[in-house]
């Protein structure tokens, strides 16, 4: 199985410090925020790992090289100033990403997940993983209900930016730059989406502030 970690956005409620750095390359606890996400990959036997970048893409390339370093393999999407967004970026990397179903992680989160108890086929077309909504997002994104996930009523669960998708999930698509939510939508309007609650770790590393508290709990747990 392989993974994708997106990490092209231009991070800009991150600003300042995405003025220089990726915000996926920004540190917290003495190293960057993507590296917490290959080392779970690694962990859970995932060796192939791709990532999309965009503006200041080159820093990724110098900072990861071939994730050799790592224990794993890293090939490189470039978008190149432009962001193609989470379903353009996932759709231009389809053909390093192969055949079979495929996990996709935000670069910008952080989190304890178990990548491995992820379903290596789900039973249609995406299985994605909900978390609790944080106090900025209290009104979350989709249900959850007996194993599938819907965009009608109930309480709301926040959609973690984690999950795994097949390449049929994205027939259609248009190109270019574009969101991976249409998709998912389109694919729950038929039950084809299914999901999980998470209940660990997961913190949307979004601002300034949010990056700092991380860093801070990963410094005292030291």
């Amino acid at each position: 199985m392989r993974a994708m970690i997106l990490a092209s956005g231009l991070g800009e409620r991150m600003r300042p410090l995405t003025d220089r750095l990726p915000k996926p390359l920004l540190e917290a606890g003495g190293k960057p925020l993507i590296q917490y996400h290959i080392e779970a990959l690694r962990a859970a036997g995932i060796h192939h790992i791709v990532i999309n970048h965009a503006r200041l893409g080159e820093m990724f390339e110098a900072r990861l090289g071939d994730g050799s370093a790592f224990g794993v393999e890293i090939t490189y999407s470039a978008e190149g100033d432009a962001p193609l967004e989470t379903g353009g970026g996932i759709w231009r990397a389809l053909p390093m990403l192969g055949a079979d179903p495929f996990i996709v992680v935000n670069g910008d989160i952080f989190t304890d997940f178990d990548f491995s108890r992820l379903p290596a086929r789900p039973g249609g077309l995406a299985h994605i993983v909900l978390v609790e909504n944080p106090p900025h997002h209290r009104h979350g994104d989709f249900t959850l209900h007996d194993g599938l996930v819907s965009d009608n009523g109930g309480t709301r669960s926040t959609f973690s930016g984690i999950g795994v998708y097949t390449p049929a999930l994205f027939d259609g698509a248009p190109g270019g730059a574009f969101s991976l939510v249409p998709l998912l939508r389109r694919a729950m309007e038929r039950n084809r989406v299914s999901g999980e609650l998470y209940l660990g770790i997961w913190r949307d590393i979004g601002t300034p502030e949010r990056l700092a508290l991380l860093n801070k709990e990963l410094n005292k747990s030291k």
